[in-house]
């Protein structure tokens, strides 16, 4: 079976966005790769996905773009946004719908106790595969 095509995902509701959780499980970016737009509305983060699609006995990483459109704010709480290069990693993406629809949170939890609150008017989200992927040794782990 060949490789798979790079990753280009478009998220509008919750079950959606629990596929993109999936797919961004384990990716990793350094704190200064996170920018918020507010005049555009946007967030964007450029990431490190591991392929967790590929088949074989080693792992692979490509570089990945996630935005997220109608941002109204974002919240971030222990992810210090002055240390630029610092990694963190990605858990999980989940969305909290609002009183009014079709608002609501997205919430991104990261390793070591880390997470982002975004507030959205509604869920506009792309992921984008950006480059060629690469080995890597690490295959990302989980205790049980």
């Amino acid at each position: 079976m060949a490789d798979p095509k790079p990753l280009r995902l478009l998220a509008q509701d919750a079950e959606d966005l629990g596929v993109l959780s999936a797919a961004l499980q384990d990716a990793v970016a350094k704190i200064g790769d996170i920018r918020w737009d507010a005049q555009a509305r946007t967030l964007t983060i450029a990431c490190n996905r591991f392929r967790w699609e590929a088949e074989g006995k080693k792992g692979e990483r490509v570089r990945s773009a996630l935005q997220f459109g109608d941002v109204a704010g974002v919240q971030a709480r222990n992810l210090r946004r002055d240390a630029k290069g610092a990694i963190v990693s990605l858990m999980s993406i989940g969305f909290e719908p609002a009183e009014e629809a079709p608002a609501g949170l997205v919430v991104l939890t990261f390793s070591g106790g880390g997470d982002m609150r975004v507030s959205v008017d509604c869920l506009d989200v792309a992921l984008a595969d950006v480059s060629d992927p690469w080995t890597t040794p690490r295959t990302p782990g989980h205790a049980d």
